[in-house]
């Protein structure tokens, strides 16, 4: 099942560019509210399964919002690629190194963020999505907590990043604009392996980014475990599960993003994000 937003209102769409309105299709079933469905995911799921073809119709990618709006909690991962600690020059985490983006933050996958710093950085990552409340959920039954995954862009601020004696990552990571997500959210049974696929990143058409979630010190399930034995998840929750090597701040010289790039973030069998990047204007 593919999952989107169109209009501020709750969308099935397929791969080939159709798409049925849910509340309508369902006849008031379920809600338009692209975030209230996440709390009857899988209700929504089973009937999903039986919708007619009749019910499509053909829709634009490019009026895809943001699908997840409203999470009570954004959930992110530092240094969960072996390589991107290799090149950070970090040790691989002994257990997963949490931190949070403010809700705020997040923005659709085709919307401009103005930027006003000169050390703006790129992370593409895969994005999960919570379909039901979780609580101490061990890793082996962790997909059946998971409603979906969307690409995303943990954008960062690497000046406020390292501001003073600790790490300021919530703040460097959560200023408007700072998660964009999308384009859709894909139900893990949609792919072959769901624990091994490609992501990548450009900028102005050069990549970036290229990894493979294989590569991740902590898997999906083994994130979910980790953070329900901690705290609750709820529906529609997010984590940002780390981004790979490539990021900018690491290079020589390093390579920030500035006003007039294009920023292209993608995820296989979930699609692609394209946010300009813009000069943010003077309060």
């Amino acid at each position: 099942m593919r999952f989107a937003s169109i209009a501020g209102r709750a969308w099935l769409v397929t791969p080939d560019g159709k798409g049925a309105d849910i509340e309508q299709a369902s006849d008031g079933r379920f809600s338009a509210d692209p975030q209230s469905v996440f709390d009857g995911w899988h209700a929504l799921g089973e009937w999903a399964a039986g919708l007619s073809d009749e019910a499509f119709e053909p829709v634009d990618p490019t009026a895809f919002e943001l699908p997840v709006p409203r999470p009570r909690q954004v959930f992110a991962i530092g240094a969960n690629y072996r390589a991107h600690a290799v090149e950070a020059g970090v040790a691989p985490p002994e257990q997963p190194v949490i931190f949070t983006k403010f809700p705020s933050c997040l923005t659709g996958p085709g919307d401009a963020v103005a930027i006003r710093h000169e050390r703006v950085d790129w992370e593409v990552e895969l994005v999960v999505v919570m379909g039901r409340e979780a609580r101490g959920v061990s890793a082996a039954d962790a997909w059946h907590y998971v409603a979906g995954f969307a690409a995303g862009q943990d954008i960062s601020e690497r000046a406020i990043q390292r501001l003073g004696p600790m790490p300021q990552f919530s703040m460097a990571k959560s200023l408007p604009g700072f998660g964009p997500v999308g384009p859709v959210v894909v139900t893990p049974d949609e792919f072959v392996n769901p624990d091994d696929l490609e992501l990548g990143c450009a900028v102005n058409g050069v990549t970036m980014q290229s990894s493979r979630t294989s590569d991740f010190i902590f898997s999906v399930g083994e994130l979910v475990e980790y953070i329900s034995g901690l705290v609750p998840m709820y529906p529609g929750d997010l984590i940002f599960t780390g981004t790979p090597e490539g990021v900018g701040a690491t290079r020589k010289p390093p390579i920030f993003l500035k006003p007039g790039d294009v920023l292209t973030t993608w995820v296989e069998g979930i699609g692609t994000l394209t946010n300009p990047i813009i000069k943010e204007q003077a309060q």
